[in-house]
């Protein structure tokens, strides 16, 4: 689990089989009266970094086709912008959040440990085979890999890994999302500098790296040929592979995939707390997962398979790079202001 002292790498994490068994969490609060088919009302607030057009395609139509009586509003941000909001209301004992949807594991963490989540084992918690909360504080919910993309238009030899980027050959021509604002960005930053150290992030200053505001602005510059290749989501390249025909292509680091599960939880605080587990459990559920998967993220799920021209996770885990949760939930500042000093300034 996340909260382990001595943390496994995503590999291990995702590999897990189910082991929660089935019930529900939060005190003297009922289980959603919910039959799977919207049996629930009332209003529901999520918070979320999922991409506006997945939201909007996505998201909104399947919960609305899921939930008649259930009116559910979205906040979308990324994973940083998203914190922040939440920082300032939980300052101002005034949470606008029901449900969580966030890129990075590790803030789960530091709001379970300040107190905020609801604890609710969801009854398809036990199809879910990525990490979870044994107390159902929270469950990943979506996987998004960080892996290297490249223009096949303009680039004949990609690079092949993480340390290949350090090459002199792709100086100035390579990017990566600003960690201060992406919250898969800060896992990586995190996993790459406890692979390699941070002298790996030095070479990469000295080989020029740009740091972009996030994944959408560094794709429009591999399809220009302004970048030759760079750290982004698998989910954006297929995105554009399958529906735009551009010539993106995938690269899995040899090295390994840098996995992030990203979970779903419930706070405390929230006025609607039958509405809020209703919609953790269609999430959890394989309707749910196969939407997730519409989206071009991989599930949790081992009942649901990988998106369009994508391979299954179980051929990438073994060799992902190991991620330390509890380091990146304790040290969020530490880390961030190391790659601030050693790439931005």
């Amino acid at each position: 689990m996340f909260e382990h002292k001595k943390l496994a790498g995503a590999a291990v994490l995702l590999a897990m089989g189910a082991m929660v068994a089935a019930g529900c969490g939060g005190g003297d609060k009922k289980p959603a009266a919910n039959d799977g088919k919207g049996g629930v009302k009332g209003d529901v607030m999520v918070y979320t970094s999922i991409y506006p057009d997945i939201i909007d395609k996505m998201c909104k139509p399947n919960v609305a086709k899921a939930f008649k009586d259930l009116k559910v509003t979205w906040f979308q941000g990324g994973t940083e912008k998203v914190k922040t909001k939440i920082a300032g209301e939980i300052k101002a004992k005034k949470i606008g959040a029901d449900v969580l949807m966030v890129a990075d594991p590790s803030y789960y963490l530091a709001l379970k440990k300040q107190g905020l989540l609801l604890d609710y084992v969801s009854k398809n918690q036990k199809d879910v085979i990525a990490d979870k909360d044994k107390n159902g504080a929270w469950t990943a919910v979506r996987i998004s890999n960080m892996i290297i993309a490249y223009n096949k238009d303009k680039v004949k030899n990609p690079p092949k890994s993480w340390t290949d980027l350090t090459d002199p050959k792709w100086k100035g021509k390579i990017a990566m999302p600003n960690p201060m604002l992406s919250g898969t960005a800060y896992v990586a930053v995190g996993a790459l500098a406890d692979k390699y150290g941070w002298e790996y992030f030095d070479k990469l200053k000295a080989n020029g790296i740009r740091v972009e505001e996030g994944n959408s602005a560094i794709q429009n510059k591999l399809l220009t040929g302004e970048y030759a290749a760079a750290m982004i989501l698998e989910e954006n390249i297929l995105k554009l592979k399958e529906t735009k025909h551009e010539p993106l292509e995938v690269v899995y680091p040899s090295d390994g995939i840098i996995c992030v599960p990203s979970p779903i939880a419930i706070f405390n605080t929230t006025k609607n707390p039958d509405g809020a587990k209703a919609l953790v459990d269609w999430w959890l559920s394989k309707e749910g997962q196969q939407a997730v998967v519409k989206g071009w993220m991989h599930s949790v799920r081992g009942d649901v398979e990988p998106p369009t021209g994508a391979p299954k996770l179980s051929t990438l885990l073994p060799n992902a790079v190991k991620v330390n949760w509890e380091k990146l939930s304790t040290d969020d500042a530490k880390i961030k202001e190391a790659f601030r000093t050693r790439v931005m300034d």
